[in-house]
């Protein structure tokens, strides 16, 4: 497990910025995935309440890892100005908290058509201008709806957009019916850092090693590869086994994610639990 570094998006164990710090103490990782921040999105964020809760990280000796934003969560078919206005702010927000990386995404209504792929490399590229501009590394994570929803058409972004990293989640490659590890072995030169979450054939989200996203056969690929200085080493814990402040914002309309059925006392549990899971997937790597 020394291999790799925990992250994790606390607003998953908390709405406020002290049960999130308190969830990393005592589950003793290091790094935070900043999504969601007193039930505000980072994307909306007060900056003098950035500025607070950067200051807290700080003094608990936790650090930002990434901003976890909603970039890249909206209609291709949409004007892209807005998009643009919202990422210079999230980059604020990453210029704020010394994030070095932001996940983004490959817009909604494509329908996987080819048709918008040379408008989806052109917002994309914006998009990794501005975070070069700041420093800061940008990557796009897979998920259902977007463009980038399989692997193959991950790759193909990849290919087109050199600056662009991959954020690699499981769980949304199985909500697409993608097999793991052919995702793993077409995608892994370019994933810098991991989603940790799993799903059951039929889409269901359960605990990490509860399900079909072969964390046990990628992650110790995952480990040598850093050892080898190819990936960054980090994983981030994004349970959704309970439904969460600003859950529903972020997830397509027409396509939301059903949690797998298990019951926790609540969110904290629910957050605990999965951390727990994760370490004993990790523990030999």
């Amino acid at each position: 497990m020394n291999t790799v570094k925990l992250c994790a998006f606390a607003d998953e164990a908390s709405v406020s910025t002290e049960g999130q710090i308190k969830a990393l103490i005592e589950n003793q990782i290091p790094y935070l995935e900043i999504r969601g921040v007193n039930g505000t999105n980072i994307a909306s964020l007060d900056t003098a309440a950035a500025k607070v809760f950067a200051r807290e990280l700080k003094d608990n000796g936790l650090a930002v890892w990434s901003i976890g934003s909603p970039a890249g969560k909206s209609p291709i078919t949409e004007d892209f100005s807005k998009e643009k206005e919202q990422f210079a702010r999230l980059l604020e927000m990453a210029d704020i908290f010394e994030a070095p990386c932001i996940r983004l995404f490959s817009f909604y209504g494509t329908n996987g058509s080819d048709e918008y792929f040379d408008e989806i490399c052109r917002r994309l590229e914006v998009f990794c201008d501005m975070a070069k501009a700041h420093g800061v590394r940008p990557c796009h994570e897979n998920e259902k709806g977007i463009y980038g929803d399989t692997a193959e058409r991950c790759l193909k972004l990849h290919k087109a957009l050199p600056a662009l990293s991959a954020v690699f989640d499981p769980a949304n490659f199985v909500q697409c019916g993608q097999d793991i590890m052919t995702a793993w072995e077409m995608l892994a030169p370019y994933v810098w850092y991991g989603h940790i979450k799993d799903a059951t054939p039929d889409g269901r989200i359960v605990p990490p090693g509860d399900g079909v996203g072969a964390l046990r056969e990628y992650l110790p690929l995952f480990a040598a590869m850093n050892r080898d200085g190819v990936n960054s080493g980090v994983l981030t814990l994004e349970p959704h086994l309970m439904e969460f402040v600003g859950l529903a914002a972020l997830e397509n309309p027409e396509d939301k994610s059903v949690v797998g059925g298990y019951a926790y006392p609540d969110a904290r549990a629910a957050f605990d639990h999965a951390t727990k899971c994760l370490k004993e997937i990790l523990k030999d790597i």
